[in-house]
C-alpha cells in the first residue's frame, strides 16, 4: 500500500530489458513506448500530436522469458522512506473510525444469476474489489480472483463474494494486474485446473509455475498475446509490487486491454494512481467500450495518492482513456484504507455529474451486479 513513480524510466522500451530465451531480440515495435517515438520526431503532420507505434504482434502462449532481477526503474514515484514511515506511525490512519464503518450494512451487494452471452457479448460482473467475471469473443476471463473470505494481513471482507464460485461457468483465462495479496490470491487460484491459461506480468511466471499452472504466459508492458481470437494487451499502471520482504519490484504491475475479434474492447486497470498512462493507454487502445477502474483505497492521500486513484481522479482516467463506459471497483469490499467506507460511491457519482458524462454510462455495479453489451 505503499507510493510510486514518474521518471523516465518508465518508459524504457522494454525490448531491452528482456530477452526470450528462443529468441535472440524482440522486434522493437513491440514495447517501443510513445517517449521513444517523439524523440524520432514522428507526428501527425496536422495536428502536431506524436504517433504512436503500432500494436506489438501477439506473443506466443507459454513463451520461456527472461527477466530482470528487478523492475524498480519503472516506478513511477520513489517508495516511500524512513520519513514517511515515521510519519505514518505517528499519524497512524489505516482504517475509518467508528462512524466511517457504520454504514458496512449499506454497502451495494445484490448477486444475481451471471448474464447470457455469446462471441458477439461483453458482460462484466462484479464479484468484489478487483473480481470481475468478463465476457468477451465467446471468453469467460476472471480478473485478479480473491474469493477468499480473508488475505494476509487484512480485515476479512465486509461483503460476500458476490458470485459463487460453483455458479462460474468454465474459466477459459485469468488475468492478474500485480502480486499484492489483495489481488493475486493463492487459495483462490488454488480452485482452478492446473492448465487454465493465466496471463501475468513479467517476472510472475514462476510463482504459477511453482504451483504447476503449466500455461502461463508473462508479458511486459505493451506486449500482447492471444487466446481463441481474443487479445490481451499488458500495460502500464502507476502502482508497485511485493509480496515478501525480499522481492520488492521483482514483477511488474499494470493493467490488461481485452479485445475481441469483433472489436468489442475492455481495460482492466488492476491497481493504480492517476498518471500519464491513461491518456497513452487511450491513444494506443481507441474505442474502449469499458474501463474497469478503481475508486476506493485512498485515504491518507499524502499515502497513497501514487499509487490508488481517489473517486475524481478515477473519472479523469476514464476521460482520459476515452472509454464509453465505467465501471468502478476496489472498494465496498475490504477495508484498506480511512476512508468512510461508502464515500467512494458517492464521491464517483459526483464528479460523473461535475464532469457532464451521461449517468447511464457511469455504472456503479453492486457486488453480485452484471452488465451487458450486445
Amino acid at each position: 500500500m505503499t507510493q510510486q513513480s514518474e521518471s523516465t524510466t518508465s518508459t524504457t522500451n522494454a525490448s531491452s530489458t528482456t530477452t526470450s530465451t528462443t529468441t535472440a531480440s524482440m522486434p522493437t515495435t513491440a514495447a517501443t513506448t510513445v517517449s521513444s517515438t517523439t524523440t524520432r520526431g514522428t507526428a501527425d503532420p496536422e495536428s502536431g500530436t506524436p504517433l504512436l507505434p503500432p500494436l506489438a504482434p501477439p506473443r506466443p502462449l507459454g513463451e520461456p522469458r527472461r527477466w530482470p532481477r528487478s523492475f524498480a526503474g519503472r516506478l513511477t514515484t520513489p517508495l516511500p522512506g524512513l520519513k514517511a514511515f515515521a510519519r505514518f506511525a505517528r499519524e497512524g490512519s489505516v482504517r475509518p473510525g467508528a462512524d466511517g464503518l457504520a454504514d458496512v450494512p449499506l454497502l451495494p451487494y445484490e448477486p444475481g444469476p451471471l448474464p447470457r452471452a455469446d462471441a458477439r457479448t461483453l458482460a462484466v460482473s462484479w464479484a468484489g474489489h478487483a473480481s470481475w467475471v468478463v465476457r468477451i469473443g465467446g471468453l469467460t476471463v476472471l480478473t485478479d480472483p480473491v474469493w477468499s473470505r480473508r488475505i494476509l494481513g487484512t480485515p476479512a471482507r465486509v461483503t460476500p463474494v458476490g458470485v459463487d464460485w460453483d455458479a462460474l461457468p468454465r474459466v477459459d483465462a485469468v488475468v492478474i494486474s500485480h502480486n499484492h495479496y489483495d489481488h493475486l490470491d493463492a487459495p483462490t487460484l488454488a480452485r482452478l485446473p492446473r492448465d487454465t491459461p493465466v496471463f501475468v506480468p513479467a517476472g510472475l511466471g514462476r510463482w504459477f509455475r511453482r504451483r504447476r499452472f503449466d500455461r502461463v504466459t508473462e508479458l511486459d508492458w505493451w506486449e500482447a498475446a492471444e487466446l481463441h481470437g481474443v487479445r490481451f494487451d499488458f500495460v502500464p499502471a502507476h502502482h508497485w509490487s511485493k509480496r515478501t520482504l525480499t522481492d520488492t519490484c521483482r514483477s511488474l504491475w499494470g493493467g490488461w486491454v481485452l479485445t475481441a475479434p469483433g472489436g468489442r474492447r475492455l481495460y482492466f486497470a488492476g491497481d493504480t494512481g492517476y498518471g500519464h498512462w491513461f491518456s497513452l493507454i487511450g491513444r494506443r487502445h481507441p474505442g474502449i467500450d469499458v474501463a474497469l477502474l478503481p475508486i476506493g483505497a485512498y485515504d491518507p492521500r499524502w499515502w497513497l495518492s501514487d499509487v490508488h486513484c481517489d473517486p475524481e481522479e478515477a473519472v479523469r482516467a476514464f476521460q482520459d482513456l476515452g472509454a464509453r463506459h465505467m465501471a468502478p471497483m476496489h472498494w465496498a469490499t475490504f477495508v484498506l484504507s480511512a476512508e468512510p467506507v461508502l464515500e467512494p460511491l458517492r464521491r464517483v457519482r459526483t464528479a460523473w455529474r461535475a464532469a457532464g458524462l451521461p449517468r447511464e454510462n457511469l455504472w456503479d455495479l453492486p457486488i453480485g451486479g452484471s452488465r451487458v453489451l450486445d
